[in-house]
């Protein structure tokens, strides 16, 4: 029988969709395995080869998962509110509600083909109004305890998308989702205090299994700066205007300090208008720098004097000139900074700029450091020895930076202070496409909070700090997303739910009295952030999710996804985990545990895959030329999982080639070898090959497992490519020989394993292959035998797996200075020759005595000297 991948697909879907195979049990005592992809938006254009790389990873390691006895949960869902949706159904002239479902329906067809072992029965939408219920419950709580705040501060607001966006929402200045340039305007918008999470969100990152390109983005994002607060006065000539508190990591440098920068929104520069000479050149400046965005604030290093005003330094009454400039932000540290140019490079550039003076103050330790920055060629930032400073010259930075803290606490005047460079989450959106909020204004409330008539504990924290907003009670939720005919934004600073008077007007559920809903609706992102809880529990109508749902599956074992999310989204979901954690609905610090991000994949012009230019591949085009098992198999097989790769097609050919081989070697005319080999001379021949075959497949067991644990797809099929090159050479093969070979295929090409196991279990030999008709449902858990995927995954035995090559570590006084592979078995004088050969090692042993030497057999070798 020929291999038809396309058939034997097609046959297996419909009978592991039939006999509900992929559904997670209950929670019991069995062990629990929660493997979680980063869900999709459903886009118009559909999947391409790309984004099924990582639902192609976990579900190979669910496939292992269930056949090591695990309970798996690998659920999925949709994204499906926020800008690129309503974009999407803007372009497209339909409401953004129709074009969801139908590219929702689009994508389900497209991940079917594939043979997910997706639990379907756990589907959630962010749309669905049993969904986003509590997505506004859980704002709410945030809102109760005072974690939600109107604003009315100037936000990033992208001008064609005609809505503000998080800082996380930005690149290089830019819109993420349509690229134009993003600009700062006044509006009135929801912020999430995030920041009162930042320490907690930075502590949590200790311990988890995440990649450190990832765990380095979240640090830098959170951007946690120790320092130091002090106080200076302010000087018009010799009137005392009062003080200026700065913020600075390098108190040690305090003495280098030639001038002082604020940000241009400061609020001393209003205070001191009288008395800067030349206020309204600065005024000018102030408003063609507060449009722009931090990112190119900080880049632009050019700013003006402030006239008459100087400021005291309080270390050596030194009076030096204030300018305001755009590199420095009023929402970071203070908004003010002392700057010293020879230990900074921002300092540094702006003092060259405007012929300031770079005072000199720590210097480098060790002849090394001293040389190469001596001058005033190049800042030296580094910690040193601090020089020229009065009393505190001689000491190390950090013993300075602890006694200049401690002088100024006792002249009260300074303090230690911690500061974040995260910014609290702007919440709002001027859109339609979102969440509503269950938010309403009643100016009857206000004038009562105001006045303060009312009772106590008759409003919560968040309706005190924000007079006039009233939050809905839970049984009026899910506040649900009107139908509209107009969706396009009004690019007013308003949401075009605005217009529907209708739904707008409403009565306060406090008061009763006449009262107007909140209009902008919540991102992408408020969705996104609690999806995976969600997935636990999917139809619980009473709560997010059950207590002992929760305490079963949480935390999630293993989160794969892009890069691109290294910020936003895993931030988000963190920071809303804990806040769930803090009123009781979860247990867990931290949802994901072990995080994988994925590689991306080039089209085969090495460019990213784009309808823009033609190059995108589409997943149904290759199934259905070459077979799903064959795509699957190749995506795992391109490369290392975390790296960047291009599309080669004539790879897809290489894996389809090597499932006919394992097709052909399963159902080939072969002789099951007698139990004691065969007698005579050629028996024991045979006798021998069977004993390598059997320690071959016993290395692969182990290779395929460890690799599979480790993401190394790659060399896992590798291993089994060199198993089914060496059973391809033998006379004959064993059943179980056979069995064990698709056991170790099956999560990677499922399909072709299923259908070859069942004749393998079920039907009395490699050869006998079932028939396509629907009966073969009981194939899966009736007469006919098991599924591949019910079935336990193979273990090796040590005992048959004899390893020929070992590193050898080679140290020296204890200390390791090199690994070189070796063969098992060498002697100590072998393992001596061997370290001796290398380079490195003649090197830390050059002139030097061996007075000993220390041998671990298969292990090390050490050379005392």
């Amino acid at each position: 029988m020929k291999y038809n991948p396309q058939k034997i697909e097609k046959k297996w879907q419909r009978i592991w969709q039939e006999e509900d195979l992929y559904r997670a049990g209950p929670p019991s005592k069995r062990k629990k395995f929660y493997v979680l992809d980063m869900f999709p938006y459903p886009s118009g254009a559909g999947l391409h080869v790309g984004h099924i790389k990582g639902y192609i990873a976990t579900d190979v390691v669910a496939r292992m998962k269930m056949m090591q006895g695990y309970n798996v949960l690998h659920p999925m869902g949709w994204d499906a509110f926020g800008l690129p949706a309503e974009n999407y159904a803007i372009k497209n002239k339909i409401h953004p509600d129709v074009a969801v479902k139908k590219n929702i329906r689009h994508f389900k067809k497209q991940l079917s083909k594939i043979g997910f072992t997706y639990d379907w029965s756990k589907e959630i939408n962010t749309t669905d109004p049993e969904y986003y219920k509590w997505t506004q419950w859980a704002f709410l709580e945030m809102f109760k305890r005072g974690l939600v705040s109107e604003s009315y501060e100037p936000i990033n607001w992208c001008p064609k998308c005609k809505t503000g966006l998080a800082n996380e929402d930005i690149q290089d200045g830019r819109c993420e989702r349509c690229g134009t340039k993003v600009v700062k305007k006044p509006i009135r918008q929801w912020v999430i205090k995030i920041t009162k999470y930042a320490d907690r969100l930075l502590k949590g990152l200790k311990g988890l299994d995440w990649p450190e390109h990832i765990i380095k983005m979240q640090e830098d994002w959170i951007g946690r700066s120790e320092g130091t607060e002090f106080d200076m006065r302010v000087f018009s000539g010799k009137n005392d205007l009062g003080g200026i508190r700065v913020f600075t990591t390098r108190l040690d440098t305090v003495f280098g300090m030639t001038y002082v920068v604020l940000a241009p929104e400061h609020e001393l520069i209003e205070r001191l208008k009288e008395n800067i000479g030349n206020f309204k050149e600065i005024k000018k400046y102030k408003k063609g720098v507060e449009a722009k965005l931090a990112e190119e604030r900080e880049k632009e290093k050019k700013g003006i004097r402030l006239e008459g005003i100087s400021a005291e330094n309080p270390f050596n009454k030194e009076r030096v000139p204030v300018f305001v400039s755009e590199y420095v932000l009023a929402d970071y540290g203070t908004g003010a900074i002392m700057a010293v140019p020879a230990h900074d490079e921002r300092d540094f550039e702006f003092a060259r700029r405007y012929n300031l003076p770079i005072r000199r103050v720590i210097r480098g330790v060790g002849p090394a450091e001293e040389g190469k920055r001596e001058g005033k060629d190049l800042p030296f930032v580094k910690d040193g020895v601090v020089v020229n400073s009065g009393s505190f010259s001689g000491l190390s930075s950090g013993e300075a930076r602890e006694e200049m803290t401690r002088w100024l606490r006792r002249k009260k005047m300074g303090r230690k202070k911690v500061f974040y460079r995260i910014r609290d989450w702007v919440f709002a959106r001027q859109r339609y496409w979102g969440e509503p909020f269950p938010l309403v204004y009643c100016p009857r409330c206000k004038e009562r909070i105001l006045r303060r008539e009312y009772k106590k504990g008759e409003f919560n924290k968040g309706e005190l700090a924000n007079p006039g907003w009233v939050c809905l009670s839970e049984k009026d939720l899910p506040l649900k997303l009107p139908k509209v005919k107009y969706y396009e934004p009004t690019g007013t600073g308003e949401s075009p739910l605005s217009n529907i008077k209708k739904w707008v007007k409403t009565s306060c559920p406090k008061c009763g009295g006449p009262a107007k809903r909140e209009t902008n609706t919540m991102p992408q992102w408020a969705g996104s952030s609690w999806y995976y809880l969600r997935y636990t529990d999917a139809k619980n109508k009473k709560e997010p999710l059950s207590r002992k749902k929760e305490l079963y599956w949480l935390p999630v074992d293993l989160y794969v996804g892009g890069a691109e999310h290294a910020t936003r989204h895993l931030i988000y979901a963190r920071f809303w985990h804990k806040f769930l954690k803090d009123i009781g609905v979860v247990s867990t610090a931290e949802p994901f545990l072990r995080l994988k991000s994925v590689g991306i994949i080039l089209a085969s012009d090495s460019r990213k895959m784009s309808k823009r230019y033609g190059n995108v591949v589409n997943p149904d085009d290759m199934s259905r030329k070459y077979g799903a098992d064959s795509l699957r198999l190749y995506e795992m097989f391109m490369g290392p999982f975390g790296q960047e790769i291009a599309w080669q097609e004539k790879g897809v050919v290489g894996a389809r080639r090597f499932l006919e081989r394992v097709w052909k070697l399963a159902s080939g005319k072969r002789k099951a070898l007698a139990k004691n080999g065969e007698g005579g001379k050629e028996g024991r021949k045979k006798g021998a090959e069977r004993d390598g075959l059997e320690g071959l497949i016993h290395k692969t067991i182990k290779k395929v497992t460890e690799d599979i644990e480790h993401f190394k797809f790659n060399t896992a099929i590798s291993s089994l490519m060199i198993l089914v090159k060496e059973m391809e050479r033998q006379p004959s093969l064993e059943t179980k020989d056979l069995k064990l070979l698709v056991q170790m295929l099956a999560p990677f090409a499922p399909h072709i394993a299923e259908e070859i196991w069942q004749g393998l279990v079920s039907r009395g030999g490699p050869r006998s292959f079932p028939s396509s008709s629907k009966n073969d449902t009981n194939l899966v858990s009736g007469e006919g035998g098991l599924s591949i995927f019910l079935s336990s995954w193979p273990k090796w035995k040590k005992e048959l797996i004899r390893e020929e090559r070992f590193v050898l570590v080679v140290q020296v006084n204890g200390r390791v200075r090199e690994r070189i592979e070796a063969g098992i078995g060498i002697s100590q004088e072998e393992a001596r020759e061997i370290a001796l050969r290398s380079e490195k090692v003649r090197g830390w042993l050059r002139n030097k005595k061996i007075r000993k030497v220390i041998f671990v057999k298969n292990k090390l070798i050490n050379f005392v000297v």
